[in-house]
């Protein structure tokens, strides 16, 4: 379904991405791993349609993507989520922001549709109130209610238990793991990505894909998690005694 061939992506001077190649299938969920700066982001806004890259393919289901084949269609089959929710909250009520989306598409049945997909989330008492005022965790909810609303086919996901609690990140897992969709979610932390996905591309923080696989084999290379900043070595101490050992990222 995705296609990703050489991709290398520049700010300013300054490399984002290098070389970049993958492939995801339909249906199929994945893991972006890597630390902080890696690039994970950028990816994800170049698969979402957001950024173009000045070097390198990428295709969906055989389609160059452009920026003049960006239009309300690929909108409409591709929803990003950021890692800030606030960056994409900008409706005064929570009604309203879950809305927008069906608003724009022209879709029917608005506010039935709004009503179903809240009472799934756990929204319902909160339809009226102003978003900006929730909890990280609700905001991530309501942004999650107001992309997955119009169904799209293929959803990135940048970080999205980053505000969560620990109660609603286990929603979001079971949430996540009925979606019959294309999923890339983007992170650093491991326990995360261990429970959404078997498969992990890693990022490593010079914006190369250093891996490409299952999950399984990945956790036992204690190498190339060092390599890409996801687990790291200290001492520390129990009671009495001090000794040091691997430490995973969160």
């Amino acid at each position: 379904m995705i296609s990703l061939r050489d991709i290398s992506y520049f700010y300013d001077d300054k490399i984002a991405l290098k070389d970049i190649s993958f492939d995801i299938n339909k249906g199929e969920k994945v893991v972006l791993l890597g630390s902080n700066g890696c690039g994970k982001s950028t990816l994800l806004r170049v698969l979402a349609g957001l950024y173009f890259a000045k070097n390198g393919e990428y295709l969906l289901e055989g389609k160059k993507i452009t920026k003049k084949s960006v239009d309300k269609e690929f909108r409409k089959r591709v929803g990003i989520l950021f890692q800030n929710p606030e960056s994409m909250i900008f409706n005064p009520t929570v009604r309203d922001e879950i809305a927008f989306s069906l608003r724009e598409f022209e879709e029917s049945d608005i506010e039935k549709r709004v009503e179903d997909i809240a009472k799934k989330f756990g929204l319902t008492h909160l339809l009226d109130k102003n978003p900006l005022y929730l909890s990280g965790g609700e905001k991530q909810k309501v942004i999650l209610a107001s992309m997955l609303i119009y169904e799209p086919e293929i959803l990135l996901l940048d970080e999205p238990t980053a505000a969560m609690d620990p109660k609603t990140t286990g929603w979001f897992i079971d949430m996540l793991l009925e979606l019959k969709k294309s999923v890339v979610v983007a992170t650093h932390d491991l326990s995360l990505a261990y429970e959404v996905s078997d498969r992990a591309i890693v990022l490593d923080e010079e914006h190369k894909k250093i891996y490409d696989g299952e999950i399984e084999k990945l956790y036992g290379n204690l190498d190339l998690l060092t390599r890409a900043n996801l687990i790291h070595k200290h001492r520390h101490k129990h009671k009495e005694f001090s000794h040091s050992h691997y430490h995973k990222h969160y």
